[in-house]
C-alpha cells in the first residue's frame, strides 16, 4: 500500500508543530490547572461496578447523548431512518449500535433457526440454504463503508439543515464478515444468459432490487456479522446482501431471496424510486455507484469553539470506486486549499479519517473539504454538480460542503 500522507501535508503538519503555535495554544488552558492540587475524585474514593455487572458492555452515561436522530416522524413510522451522530465519532469505524438504518416497513423480528434463503431462476440447482448451510462456507472479512443514495440529499436546493448528523449522517463503515455470493452462486451453477440477480428482503414491504451478475460475481457479499458480532436486527439480522461501493438500498437486508434472470426486475425500488431525475425530463436508472464525497466532522454545527487558538479540523471521505488518493481543506471559502493529513491504513470503499492544524484567529471562516479518488475524480461544488445534474433529484448528491464558523464559535451549514 503507498502512503497516503503527502509529501506536502507531512511538512505542512511539521511545520505548523515546530513553530509552537499548537502546543502553545493547548497548553495555555491546562497550566491554570497547575495552581490548585488535583482533587480526589468521588470515583477515585470507593470501588466500582464489579466484573459482569453490564453482561453486553454499554457507553458511559456520559455519553448519552451519542445517539441515533431521525431527521423528521413520518406517518408510518416503519418507513423511515436514523442517522449516524458523526460528529460524536472518531477514526474511520462506526460502532454497530450507532450504524445508521432505514427501513421501509420496519425491523423484522427474524428466527435463525428458521429464516432460509432461496436461490433460483436461471440456476441449474435451485436450492434452499439455511443459516446453518451458508455458516459452512468459507468465510471473508472486509471493511467497507455502506451509504445510502439519499445521504445529504437536503443540500440540493442549499443548507437544508443546521446538523452534519442529518444531513451527512446515512453513512456508516464496519467490518463485514459473510460468505462471498460467487461462491453460493457457484453451488447452484448459473445456466446460459444468466445476467441479472434479484435481491429480495424478508421484511413486510418486500424490499428488492437487480444486481448485475458481474458485480454479484465480484465483490459482492451474504453478510452475517458486523464488527466481530453477528448482525444486528435493524442491520438485516440473520443474513443481508452487500455491495461495496454501491448505493445502500441495494445490500438488501434480511435477505430471503435470489432470483437469477437475463434481465432488470424493474422492482418499485428502480422504477419510482431511487433514479435521479435529469434537467432534460430523462432519468438515470441503475445509478448503483457512490462517488467521491468527504465532509468535516469538527468543527460541525453541533460544536462551539470556545476562543480562538488551535484547532484539529477532522472529518471522512470516502468513494466507491476505490481509495481516497487526496484530500484538501480550505478556511477561506475555497480561496486556499492545504492538503490534509491522511489516517493510515486507506482502505478499499471504507471511510477514510483526514485531519489539519488550524490556528483560528477568531475572526469569521467558512470551512470546506474536498476529496479525489485513485480515479482521479474531484468531488466537485455544489455548481458544478448542479450545473449537470440539475435540482430534481433526491439522490447521489456529492458537492463540497461549507461550514461558516462565526466569531462567537458557532458554527453554521452554509452555501458558497
Amino acid at each position: 500500500m503507498s502512503d497516503p500522507v503527502s509529501p506536502a501535508a507531512a511538512a505542512s503538519r511539521r511545520r505548523f508543530l515546530r513553530s509552537g503555535a499548537g502546543s502553545a495554544a493547548v497548553l495555555a488552558s491546562a497550566a491554570s490547572a497547575q495552581v490548585a492540587p488535583l482533587e480526589v475524585a468521588p470515583w477515585s474514593r470507593e470501588p466500582g461496578e464489579p466484573v459482569g455487572w453490564h453482561p453486553y458492555g454499554q457507553p458511559s452515561p456520559f455519553e448519552k447523548e451519542v445517539m441515533r436522530r431521525s431527521r423528521r416522524s413520518v406517518p408510518l413510522p416503519g418507513a423511515n431512518s436514523s442517522m449516524t451522530p458523526l460528529h460524536a465519532l472518531f477514526g474511520a469505524i462506526t460502532p454497530t449500535g450507532l450504524v445508521f438504518e432505514r427501513h421501509h416497513a420496519g425491523i423484522p423480528q427474524i428466527d435463525p433457526a428458521r429464516h432460509r434463503l432461496a436461490v433460483h431462476g436461471l440456476v441449474q440447482r435451485p436450492l434452499l440454504f439455511s443459516m446453518d448451510d451458508l455458516l459452512r462456507f468459507p468465510s471473508v472479512s472486509r471493511v467497507h463503508f455502506l451509504e445510502c443514495s439519499g445521504n445529504t440529499g437536503s443540500e440540493w436546493r442549499g443548507p437544508g439543515t443546521q446538523s452534519v448528523q442529518i444531513s451527512h449522517g446515512l453513512l456508516s463503515c464496519c467490518e463485514w464478515t459473510g460468505v462471498p455470493l460467487s461462491v453460493v452462486l457457484q453451488e447452484v451453477g448459473l445456466k446460459p444468459g444468466a445476467a441479472w440477480v434479484l435481491a429480495e428482503g424478508a421484511d413486510a414491504a418486500g424490499m428488492s432490487r437487480s444486481v448485475p451478475l458481474a458485480k454479484a460475481l465480484d465483490d459482492a457479499l451474504l453478510v452475517y456479522a458486523q464488527n466481530g458480532e453477528r448482525l444486528r436486527p435493524e442491520n438485516g439480522y440473520p443474513l443481508r446482501l452487500f455491495l461495496p461501493g454501491y448505493e445502500g438500498n441495494m445490500s438488501v437486508k434480511w435477505l430471503r431471496r435470489l432470483k437469477v434472470g437475463d434481465a432488470p426486475f424493474m422492482s418499485r425500488e428502480e422504477t419510482s424510486k431511487y433514479t435521479d431525475l435529469l434537467p432534460d425530463g430523462s432519468a438515470r436508472q441503475f445509478s448503483f455507484g457512490m462517488d467521491a464525497k468527504s465532509v468535516i466532522t469538527f468543527p460541525a454545527p453541533e460544536h462551539l469553539l470556545r476562543g480562538a487558538g488551535f484547532y484539529e479540523i477532522s472529518g471522512l471521505a470516502w468513494t466507491g470506486k476505490g481509495r481516497v488518493r487526496r484530500v484538501e481543506v480550505s478556511t477561506d471559502s475555497g480561496a486556499s486549499w492545504r492538503d490534509a493529513v491522511l489516517q493510515e491504513p486507506v482502505l478499499d470503499r471504507a471511510l477514510t479519517r483526514f485531519r489539519l492544524p488550524w490556528h483560528w484567529d477568531g475572526g469569521p471562516a467558512v470551512l470546506q473539504s474536498r476529496v479525489w479518488d485513485e480515479t482521479g475524480y474531484r468531488q466537485p461544488t455544489p455548481q458544478e454538480l448542479i450545473a449537470v445534474r440539475g435540482l430534481e433529484s433526491g439522490y447521489h448528491y456529492n458537492a463540497i460542503q461549507s461550514w461558516g464558523v462565526t466569531p462567537d464559535g458557532k458554527v453554521r451549514n452554509v452555501r458558497v
